[in-house]
């Protein structure tokens, strides 16, 4: 019998779909053609003859799975399973319980320590919970330290924002439950960056740059070294001084960690260091830093640096920091140090929430788009709580995704069931008569009438 005369009777129909359905709820919403054949193939020999027919079959099933998860959520996704074909969330269910969240490598119980970093430009977002549920779990896992560091070393580009610190103190015991074990302020911790820029350069592992931006990129792109690099290192402690000194403007120097030229990835060549801004026209924002300091640190630098001082021996965070991971890698290994053990996740798109960052977010709040961070349209965990979503919610639903490189899309109602699980016991449910009439009843009644709270 050829493709064009063979049509599948009702099981071999239902199959494809509860398979379709089944790899849709493995991969988030995501279910894959071939994935799906290489299953059915493997329970039903018998099908492989009529490969092409059962491919264009698979095709609007798995088409079906994915608008179904897009447009209801997960857990819709599931309950059709539970009531069609249960077997097949059994073998769900049991994978699930493998992975949850991975061992940690070289972790040993007791001396596992973690850190989340935020820039405190603003109070916290969606995303950023990810990162506190995440690592708040292995140190209760590993009976480990968890370490709340703000990254506020940016005076310009992304400037800190005073009030946020302590927001952010707050919003962290709120979501995980307890204090983190260590707050952080890498703008207390300049000396330190000095020490070890000022080592670096001693030791010929950095320089300043004295090169304008647009002639560095051309050595990046030749793949060149600048003249700036075979400077003595007597001249480089010199520069630095002055650097220190405020001799130079922003933008006239930097200091610069000596890797490879060569490198493959451009962004990896004699990355920056150290930087100089202008903090008397963008001064930071706690009092007690102010204009104190000229030179500070960027992010890669300030970061494995501190990483290395803290202790911190695991860090789990997003895949689109890789490349600060091999930088300070190379950093590391100037320096004689072993870097911390390394995780990463993939995006999560919430399909009603589009692209939104903190500093937009800011930037809408001042211009009067939003009424503030707790604005129930923003994605900011303040307007999240106004919404009355639950902590446990947003830690189920963190711990759900867990941690895959994969870039992952799902709607907003995949949190609000969770959500709904947590409330549903003690939510009061609300009733009214729009149009309201006036009875008179015969017999014995109470006065009174408690309505259940789930009824």
């Amino acid at each position: 019998m050829s493709d064009m005369d063979w049509q599948p009777d009702e099981d071999t129909h239902d199959l494809i779909r509860h398979v379709a359905i089944q790899n849709a709820l493995e991969y988030e919403g995501k279910a894959a053609v071939g994935s799906v054949i290489g299953r059915i193939m493997g329970m039903r020999g018998d099908l492989r003859q009529h490969g092409k027919a059962v491919t264009g079959l698979v095709a609007q099933q798995v088409q079906a799975a994915n608008t179904m998860a897009s447009e209801q959520g997960l857990e819709a996704v599931r309950e059709v399973l539970e009531r069609e074909a249960p077997h097949l969330l059994e073998k769900r269910e049991v994978k699930a319980r493998r992975e949850g969240l991975p061992d940690l490598k070289n972790a040993e119980k007791g001396k596992v320590v973690l850190r989340f970093a935020p820039n405190p430009n603003g109070p916290l977002s969606f995303g950023h919970a990810r990162g506190l549920v995440i690592n708040s779990t292995y140190r209760e896992m590993y009976d480990g330290e968890f370490i709340l560091r703000f990254d506020d070393t940016d005076t310009k580009v992304k400037p800190p924002m005073l009030e946020a610190y302590d927001v952010i103190q707050e919003e962290t015991e709120w979501l995980t439950g307890r204090k983190p074990d260590r707050v952080v302020f890498a703008s207390d911790r300049i000396d330190e960056y000095y020490n070890h820029a000022h080592t670096m350069l001693e030791q010929g592992f950095g320089y300043v740059c004295r090169c304008t931006a647009e002639e560095f990129k051309e050595f990046r792109i030749s793949k060149t070294n600048c003249p700036c690099r075979s400077q003595p290192i007597s001249d480089n402690l010199v520069f630095w001084k002055r650097m220190l000194d405020g001799k130079f403007k922003p933008g006239d120097a930097v200091v610069r960690v000596k890797t490879d030229m060569q490198l493959k990835n451009p962004a990896l060549r004699d990355w920056p260091a150290l930087r100089l801004q202008d903090t008397a026209l963008h001064p930071h924002p706690r009092p007690e830093i102010g204009s104190k300091y000229v030179v500070w640190p960027l992010l890669d630098f300030q970061s494995a640096v501190e990483d290395h001082l803290q202790g911190v021996t695991h860090i789990i965070r997003g895949k689109d920091l890789m490349d600060s991971t091999r930088k300070q890698t190379l950093l590391y290994e100037h320096f004689g140090w072993t870097y911390p053990e390394t995780m990463y996740w993939g995006r999560v798109k919430v399909h009603e929430w589009g692209g939104f960052s903190t500093s937009q977010m800011r930037s809408d709040i001042e211009s009067g788009t939003y009424d503030g961070w707790d604005d129930p349209r923003l994605p900011t965990l303040a307007g999240l709580r106004k919404r009355g979503t639950q902590a446990k919610a947003l830690r189920n639903f963190w711990m759900e995704l867990g941690i895959t490189q994969k870039d992952i899309s799902v709607p907003l109602a995949t949190l609000y069931s969770h959500n709904t699980k947590v409330i549903d016991d003690d939510a009061p449910r609300l009733a009214f008569v729009r149009h309201a009439a006036e009875f008179s009843l015969e017999g014995e009644h109470p006065d009174k009438l408690t309505i259940p709270v789930h009824p």
